[in-house]
């Protein structure tokens, strides 16, 4: 990946901010979205001192304007952009008949909305160079019914048929969309759904009362799980592959 370019949202921390790295460290210049300005500030930093070139852009995925400018600002700062990934998510918890409308509307706008915005930013000047490739971080909830979490699964469930389109409609110009849909992972938004009391074990173990498996492998997952199977999906190693799912949930959903 050296002497490429890349977007990645989402990346003042978790998935996004090991995505970053990654492709830093494999010789990618990064332009780092991210609404958080302070985390991403912090994060952009400490990726500069270990010598990745990135730049940090405050924006917010919710925005259409805010996304063609950010794009823009990438493509004026490091160039032609070869590589997007949507790594922006929320997650708002609360039974279906009990979620409100702020939750069910920012669920949308962030992991949906966010993804259109962006893409369709970046696939605009795709485009007419004949190239790219764009990696979506939806999550294995997309095709896998789970309790209290309706607005996210739906939001991720739209973010994957959306990638899945695009992907057909621009393969004819040689630019590939894959998705990675990560299971349980070890990040703040996974860290808010513990209890105290268990925290990870819990997570291993799944729960029958709520029709939800463990983790076949025992093993939470990490951001640089996900982070290399999105660098792959990106590469030219994965040159065949487009309108692709890979899923990373240490066996979560039982290969289904």
């Amino acid at each position: 990946m050296e002497d490429k370019t890349a977007l990645v949202t989402g990346a003042a921390s978790g998935i996004g901010a090991a995505v970053a790295r990654a492709l830093g460290e494999r010789g990618a210049s990064v332009a780092a979205v991210d609404r958080d300005a302070a985390a991403l500030q912090r994060t952009t930093a400490k990726l500069a001192v270990e010598g990745i070139r990135v730049v940090p852009i405050e924006a917010d995925v919710r925005s259409a304007n805010e996304a063609q400018t950010a794009v823009a600002s990438a493509e004026d700062q490091l160039g032609p952009l070869d590589y997007l990934v949507n790594a922006a998510g929320v997650l708002r918890l609360a039974p279906a008949v009990q979620l409100t409308d702020e939750q069910w509307e920012e669920s949308m706008a962030v992991n949906a909305a966010g993804v259109f915005t962006m893409s369709r930013a970046v696939a605009q000047r795709m485009v007419p160079r004949a190239q790219g490739s764009i990696v979506t971080v939806a999550s294995n909830a997309a095709g896998t019914a789970r309790a209290d979490m309706a607005a996210y699964s739906a939001s991720k469930a739209a973010a994957v048929m959306f990638t899945k389109c695009m992907g057909l409609e621009l393969a004819a110009h040689g630019i590939r969309c894959n998705i990675v849909a990560p299971g349980s992972t070890d990040t703040p938004m996974l860290r808010s759904m513990w209890d105290e009391a268990t925290g990870a074990q819990a997570t291993l173990d799944g729960d029958p009362d709520a029709y939800r498996v463990g983790i076949p492998l025992r093993r939470l997952g990490s951001p640089e799980d996900v982070a290399d199977a999105a660098l792959f999906l990106l590469s030219s190693e994965a040159a065949h592959i487009t309108m692709h799912t890979l899923t990373v949930d240490g066996g979560a959903t039982l290969g289904v």
